[in-house]
């Protein structure tokens, strides 16, 4: 039977989660493109993750190659748009598989987008083998179809394949009642429910995200990702970070 890792207070002893990464954080201090050094870090935070216990899937933006929407912004058609952000992800997935494998990780990456040359496609059979053998699982290309977000596709991979906890590593440490970034005096929230993120719009992950976790009951742990090791400090239930949760 698989060990049980610890888990973030407010939430059970975690088997089985999601990892949720922007596309932005693999470009480490570079302002475009996949920094090598920066998404080798990350896979060692992955693998020591993985080393507690945990049974451990992934989904990976593309912002740091290309956004959809920001391209519809420019006038592209939303639709292959997207279908170009897609693609970007697929790239920073085989980024990641890459760099774990370099570090002893068995990984696989399954692409919503068929692409047999390069990954499997997504079967959700195949990937909780994958994870009953110990192996990573990397989920590329969003749900496969435009209109739908990254963070909607790893909020579907979480509710299939029955994820204890959603975890979100992002450029800030948890959920604000405003942009940090813009107001001083924007205050962190340590726990929160989904209905509550909905209604105020708070951007956690798009709203439909939001709706699957929450009707499914995974809670949403928001984190920082850039600062090193704490991946490792949140699992132990240290660090910062906010729950979205059901409220109690």
């Amino acid at each position: 039977m698989t060990a049980l890792a610890p888990a973030p207070a407010n939430l059970p002893r975690l088997k089985r989660i999601l990892l949720k990464l922007s596309g932005e954080v693999l470009m480490g201090n570079q302002s475009f493109g996949i920094d090598t050094d920066f998404v080798a870090s990350l896979a060692a935070e992955v693998k020591a993750a993985k080393e507690t216990g945990l049974e451990l899937c992934l989904v990976i933006g593309g912002g740091n190659i290309f956004r959809g929407m920001a391209g519809a912004a420019k006038g592209m058609d939303r639709a292959q748009a997207d279908y170009m952000g897609m693609l970007a992800t697929i790239m920073n997935a085989l980024a990641m598989q890459s760099a774990l494998e370099k570090l002893g990780v068995d990984t696989r990456v399954q692409s919503a987008i068929q692409m047999d040359a390069v990954c499997e496609p997504v079967i959700r059979r195949r990937a909780e083998r994958h994870l009953a053998k110990g192996r990573v699982v990397i989920f590329a290309a969003g749900v496969g179809a435009p209109y739908f977000t990254t963070d909607s596709g790893a909020a579907l991979r979480a509710a299939e394949l029955q994820c204890d906890a959603l975890f979100k590593g992002t450029s800030v440490d948890g959920v604000y009642n405003a942009d940090p970034k813009k107001d001083a005096a924007a205050r962190r929230y340590d726990t929160i429910d989904y209905d509550t993120v909905l209604a105020d719009n708070l951007q956690v992950m798009d709203a439909s995200a939001v709706a699957l976790c929450r009707d499914n009951a995974i809670p949403i742990v928001v984190f920082s990702i850039r600062e090193q090791g704490n991946l490792a400090r949140v699992l132990a239930g240290q660090g910062t970070q906010t729950i979205v949760r059901k409220d109690s």
